[in-house]
């Protein structure tokens, strides 16, 4: 990578787009980075609502309803899951990567959050079994950095695996 000097705001922002073109981009991890991103960001974001609606220091945000039905964060959560899923295989090659994995990272991490939801069939996000919600995400985030951080080293662990060696 080229030396930039990183004084100036400028360079800074120019330093870091260096580095995302070819530490990111050009190694073809950008998918991946943006999808793992947008779900670690997603996911915070939601919890500090949620708190910040439980608590009552969020006094200008509500809860969705529709007809008396709370709307769960998980339900829109699926939609876009499912939409970013289904448009990546009809687009196929023409397919917005970017913003398909932004989606797909943003919806995944609406329907984790509320794992403990859906896993037991009953509304425990603030009881103690919610917390298998945060345990989902945990796995879930540390797979996508793992992948992210070994993009080079888990192919070989899977050819090794297919292909035993005799001792």
């Amino acid at each position: 990578m080229a030396a930039i000097r990183v004084g100036h705001a400028t360079s800074r922002w120019a330093h870091v787009r260096s580095a995302y073109r070819e530490r990111v981009a050009a190694q073809g991890r950008e998918p991946a980075f943006l999808v793992t991103l947008a779900f670690l960001v997603t996911f915070a974001v939601v919890r500090l609502i949620t708190h910040g609606l439980k608590d009552g220091w969020l006094p200008f945000l509500h809860n969705v309803s529709a007809g008396g039905l709370h709307i769960h964060h998980m339900v829109p959560g699926m939609l876009l899951a499912l939409l970013a899923g289904y448009l990546s295989i009809v687009l196929g090659t023409h397919a917005p990567t970017r913003l398909l994995a932004v989606l797909f990272g943003l919806g995944t991490a609406l329907v984790l959050d509320e794992f403990a939801l859906w896993l037991r069939l009953a509304d425990v996000y603030w009881e103690p079994q919610g917390r298998e919600s945060i345990d989902a995400v945990i796995i879930a985030g540390a797979i996508g950095i793992l992948f992210l951080l070994g993009t080079n080293f888990w192919p070989h662990v899977g050819q090794s695996l297919r292909h035993r060696t005799e001792p």
